[in-house]
């Protein structure tokens, strides 16, 4: 069970020899000691589209020929040592740019599949955590239906703009001046299951905006439950609008239980960063903590090393997704995924011995892919490192929520979820 720290101070002679920054992580090192338990904890990262190669329905999504991995590995500015040794280009059919794959690797391997009907964000995670979505979430390639915009309109009072898939960056472009003129909400769509609300903070104050998407968030509900109502708020002026950093998810509540409700049920810590307490709609979290991009990420990630707690810390880095694989950004895609790569040693040095950490993905979305920005259909990466994990290359698995049964196992948890665990006795 989690451990509470005393108050007690440091013992003297090792006062003098320790930073004030480290006064956390040495309270939870010596109290282990003292009480002769371990204190387990799992770093699971999510690397938000970095999907490795076409699944075998990929064709049924319009997504024939996508791989994430291999379009991004023709970039020259690709340079992912880190994952390369922990095994990467191991995994079961892994095409990468100028790479031969082979030798030894240091993690645990596994080429994950969607057993889950869509190919989104919210999809991806909640059969990470163990929910297997046999119905895609709705989509509206021809927009919201008059039944879902006049009882939007009835409950805001305002009227709306655009009501169609969009470019998030275009239909502020396109429609910004009309919105400030009338005061009506840009209401668009994309391929995935989302409605979302643009406006601009000088005519809409955030809040206000948030509010509105509470209201849209209790009306898409049942056949109409997209997975997320998403506030996109902008400033400027005509001709150079863009969206702030102010961005929030109102998702559908979790229909069932996630590993996140069975660790929190036992009294473990279920800390979220990034976009995980929104995906979740604060479901099974304990603590959380908003990040601004994948840089902010990987520093939350790197503090969190350093706090003493007992359970899961669960980390999304959206960039990838968000700013390169829909704006088909080859070689944004590339430097963010090099970024990330060459922070996985700080990552390894602050790794304590009953640490675990894993990384995987979401869904794809190929930046290589011309036909379309949207996600795409692929197969994860899954990598398990850790100072007691034995290498070992575990195939392709059969669903994503091998993950959570892995997390649970690890804490000596029964799923109660269908999931294989991949974790051995350490």
């Amino acid at each position: 069970m989690p451990i509470s720290l005393s108050a007690r101070s440091l013992p003297s002679s090792t006062n003098q020899y320790i930073k004030k920054e480290n006064y956390g992580i040495l309270y939870a090192l010596i109290e282990d000691e003292e009480r002769g338990t371990k204190v387990k904890r799992v770093f699971l990262i999510v690397l938000d589209s970095f999907g490795i190669g076409e699944m075998p329905d990929a064709g049924a999504y319009g997504d024939r020929g996508t791989n994430t991995l291999s379009s991004v590995s023709a970039s020259p500015f690709f340079h992912i040592p880190n994952m390369e040794k922990m095994g990467l280009f191991q995994i079961d059919g892994v095409m990468a740019e100028g790479i031969k794959a082979g030798g030894e690797h240091t993690a645990v391997i596994a080429r994950m599949t969607e057993a889950s009907k869509g190919k989104d964000t919210t999809i991806g995670h909640w059969e990470i955590a163990g929910i297997r979505s046999d119905k895609p979430l709705p989509t509206y390639p021809d927009g919201f239906p008059n039944e879902v915009i006049a009882e939007f309109i009835k409950k805001t009072g305002r009227g709306i703009l655009c009501n169609k898939p969009y470019s998030g960056t275009e239909v502020i472009k396109d429609f910004g001046d009309e919105h400030r003129k009338t005061g009506n909400l840009i209401v668009y769509t994309s391929a995935d299951s989302v409605f979302q609300i643009a406006a601009h903070e000088e005519e809409v104050p955030v809040e206000k905006l948030y509010e509105y998407c509470r209201i849209a968030r209790e009306i898409l509900q049942g056949r109409h439950g997209v997975g997320r109502v998403i506030a996109r708020p902008f400033t400027g002026k005509s001709g150079g609008y863009t969206r702030t950093s102010r961005r929030h998810d109102f998702s559908l509540k979790p229909p069932s239980v996630t590993m996140l409700d069975q660790l929190k049920a036992r009294g473990f810590d279920v800390a979220a960063i990034g976009k995980i307490y929104d995906i979740f709609a604060g479901k099974g979290i304990t603590e959380h903590v908003y990040t601004s991009g994948n840089a902010e990420g990987i520093e939350k990630t790197l503090d969190y090393f350093d706090k003493a707690f007992e359970g899961l810390c669960f980390i999304n880095l959206v960039d990838y997704d968000m700013l390169y694989g829909h704006r088909n950004d080859i070689d944004g895609y590339a430097k963010a995924l090099t970024y990330f790569d060459a922070k996985l040693p700080a990552v390894f040095a602050k790794m304590r011995g009953d640490d675990i950490l894993m990384i995987t993905a979401d869904h794809g979305c190929d930046p290589g892919y011309t036909v379309s920005t949207d996600h795409s259909r692929e197969y994860t990466p899954f990598l398990m490192y850790g100072k007691k994990v034995e290498p070992e290359n575990l195939g392709t698995r059969e669903t994503f929520a091998d993950i959570g049964a892995t997390v649970l196992d690890y804490f000596g948890i029964e799923p109660e979820f269908p999931g294989r665990s991949m974790l051995k006795s350490l």
